[in-house]
């Protein structure tokens, strides 16, 4: 069934940070980018929550950043009926049962706000159950995901609702809401007298990681076990924080953020900033064996010919890290991407393949010619497979000069066009004489 929720403060049980969950948006810390701030009034969303305007929206953004408080917030400026259900908990029966409410109320002349919790776990078919009752307006819907939209949602759906995208709290935003925490002797720790230094303080601000809910439960931990003159030591702060990991989500907008942040700081040549992305992906928990894997294709794809070491070292890290696992193997992995950073970059042979590819896609079925046919059999030779077939290293320098390997369709392509930076200044000079000696020698023929 769909929750009608109200502030917990009655709640001996509730939480410190559903405790300090504020109730109006003079009271809302961050998030100015889509608020402005209180003397600057001048955004949309925060005219239209202060006007009761309602409209469905998606607040998207990481946990703890005020998704749930803002449409609470919005409820109680436009004196709406609040309902808030979960993805991960409710479908379609739970839906109808929350329209069924919306209803109720707007035979009383009171709109209803349905909050729906982590909705990219719905799916396609639930998603569509909410298209009509938003364009009746029979419900406004708000929506809360930590996930991309354009990814986890429909575009029926999209399409009927403003995205509104929530950021990770500064440190300073965090620390404001802890010390109104302390502060607070209503629904607040300020009865309690809680002695806790300013460095403590920020400690745990900058441990929370942008999520305020994160941080008000280590302080509300913080403070329970400062029984010795209610103060609270560098251990219990130590003891509190240090299970703090930083965001990231396997699979997601962030995971693949991250990686691309990873990969294009090795093509960028910046190995400092490569390392850093590698430890934080490592710090938020990634599978060292997907990194090694991610560090093959930057061997192959942004370096390539310029230093085919770079592919040996890529690989030798993954046979490292299988042998020694973590954390003795990463450093293999480390060394990998220090070297791949540093080294001659080349895209060259990426851009060929991907230009082969797209012949071979567009231009159908051609016919292997003739002279470059197997011809295992008899018959095959009866038939000409392989007849006037050159064998390189019969010829001068082992090179038969002239001599054609596409389709008899097409013409010659030059796929391969090598930079002038590492190995690839010898490649490139070695293809410009042999291409140089096909082409007086194709002349001569004709």
């Amino acid at each position: 069934m769909p929750n009608v929720s109200t502030r917990s403060v009655n709640s001996v049980y509730a939480p410190l940070a559903d405790r300090m969950r504020p109730l109006s948006l003079d009271d809302f810390i961050g998030q100015g980018h889509i608020l402005a701030g209180q003397r600057d009034k001048s955004s949309a969303l925060r005219q239209a929550i202060e006007a009761g305007a309602l409209h469905s929206m998606v607040f998207w953004g990481p946990p703890g950043t005020g998704k749930t408080t803002l449409a609470r917030i919005i409820a109680n400026s436009a004196d709406a009926y609040f309902l808030s259900i979960s993805a991960v908990l409710s479908g379609v029966k739970d839906i109808r049962a929350a329209v069924e409410q919306a209803r109720q109320q707007q035979t009383h002349g009171k709109a209803t706000i349905l909050f729906v919790d982590e909705v990219h776990r719905f799916n396609k078919s639930q998603q569509d159950a909410f298209l009509p009752f938003i364009e009746d307006g029979t419900i406004f819907f708000i929506g809360a995901t930590t996930e991309n939209p354009s990814f986890a949602l429909n575009n029926a759906l999209l399409s009927r609702v403003k995205i509104y995208v929530l950021k990770p709290l500064q440190q300073e935003d965090i620390a404001q809401l802890l010390k109104r925490a302390l502060a607070d002797t209503e629904v607040g720790i300020g009865q309690r007298n809680i002695l806790i230094q300013d460095q403590q303080l920020m400690h745990i601000a900058a441990s929370a990681d942008g999520d305020a809910r994160r941080a008000l439960n280590m302080l509300e931990i913080a403070a329970d076990l400062a029984t010795d003159n209610h103060t609270i030591t560098e251990k219990i702060i130590q003891d509190v924080t240090s299970q703090s990991l930083r965001r990231f989500d396997k699979g997601g907008d962030l995971f693949y953020d991250q990686i691309s942040a990873l990969h294009k700081s090795v093509r960028g040549s910046n190995p400092d900033a490569a390392l850093y992305w590698f430890a934080r992906m490592l710090d938020g928990g990634c599978d060292p064996r997907y990194i090694a894997r991610r560090v093959l294709r930057m061997a192959s794809e942004d370096i390539g010919n310029a230093d085919p070491r770079g592919l040996e070292i890529a690989l030798n890290a993954c046979s490292t890290y299988e042998r020694l696992g973590s954390p003795e193997g990463e450093l293999a992995i480390a060394q990998a991407i220090s070297y791949l950073a540093c080294t001659a970059k080349s895209n060259a042979v990426y851009a060929a393949f991907g230009r082969a590819m797209k012949d071979a896609r567009e231009l159908g079925t051609l016919e292997v010619p003739m002279h470059i046919r197997n011809a295992p059999t008899r018959l095959m030779q009866q038939l000409g497979h392989g007849e006037h077939y050159r064998y390189a290293h019969d010829e001068e320098n082992a090179f038969a000069a002239g001599e054609t390997y596409f389709p008899d369709e097409m013409d010659e392509k030059l796929y391969y066009q090598p930079v002038q930076r590492g190995l690839e200044i010898k490649i490139a000079e070695k293809l410009a004489g042999l291409r140089e000696l096909n082409r007086k020698n194709r002349t001569r023929k004709k």
